[in-house]
């Protein structure tokens, strides 16, 4: 069978670089993209190649329209199609204000990179995925046991889509229209068999919470979640797999958390 092909966005370094380089280490070709670091992206390539997959690393910021579909159009140039497309890239607040404070230039970067970004790249990608299974049908052997050929589209929220932050409204608002996204493609996509998820991460260890290290430590210690450690990439990484593999193929729309049971109510 032909590997099929990846496209992470923001996955030269944390979660997006877990999911790379596990989605490398099952045979896909993995297009490694990033916004600004390209020895990073470089590294993950390396690690991808050295795994015995293919990967290109491709600069682009998916703010911007034009990036978003020069990221598309090399992705096809590159592996002739879209298998999987994992929105993962985001940002944090440059400075946590509390909501009376906070100012629209601060929103306005959160929503155009969180979630401005992923809609419309998801729409791009959409649109190619559905060409693919149009062209597909009525083709000999492209039967519904082959989930795994199906094509899927993953996005990696977060806790804050539905945790309250008062000194990171932007970013809490970005993430909860994430998870609306999620349904809107799921149901639009669902005719074709295109599977859409969201995956929400609760805290984990990456250079994004470095600067919180010592008061997660302690909350988690505290019992903020019924699983006591700090998440991993890999444990990101391994739900977006079980996906990638087919493993789901009666689910969409579906929200997964890999948040160590934070999501859970406790007496």
């Amino acid at each position: 069978m032909q590997a099929r092909t990846a496209l992470v966005t923001g996955s030269g370094r944390g979660i997006g670089r877990g999911i790379a380089e596990a989605l490398g280490r099952e045979g896909w070709n993995v297009v490694v993209n990033y916004a600004r670091d390209a020895a990073a992206a470089a590294e993950v390539v390396r690690i991808i190649e050295a795994s015995g997959s293919k990967a290109i690393a491709m600069q682009a910021d998916i703010s911007s329209g034009d990036d978003r579909r020069r990221l598309v159009d090399q992705t096809l140039a590159a592996f002739s199609q879209i298998d999987l497309l994992v929105n993962n890239a985001g940002i944090a607040p440059a400075v946590r204000a509390d909501l009376l404070s906070a100012d629209e230039e601060s929103f306005d970067r959160l929503i155009n990179v969180n979630l401005k970004g992923p809609y419309f790249l998801t729409q791009l990608v959409a649109r190619e995925m559905l060409a693919a299974v149009e062209g597909r049908r009525g083709q000999a052997g492209d039967g519904e046991g082959r989930s795994a050929s199906r094509p899927a589209i993953v996005t990696i929220s977060s806790i804050s889509a539905y945790t309250a932050s008062p000194n990171r409204g932007d970013y809490c608002v970005a993430k909860a229209g994430l998870s609306m996204m999620t349904k809107l493609f799921a149901v639009r996509l669902a005719d074709a068999g295109i599977g859409v998820y969201e995956i929400r991460p609760g805290i984990i260890q990456t250079d994004m919470t470095g600067g919180v290290k010592e008061k997660y430590d302690a909350l988690i210690a505290g019992g903020l979640t019924p699983l006591r450690r700090w998440g991993m990439p890999e444990d990101v990484a391994r739900a977006v797999i079980a996906i990638a593999c087919g493993l789901l193929p009666f689910s969409t729309g579906e929200v997964i958390n890999v948040d160590g049971g934070f999501h859970l109510r406790q007496l």
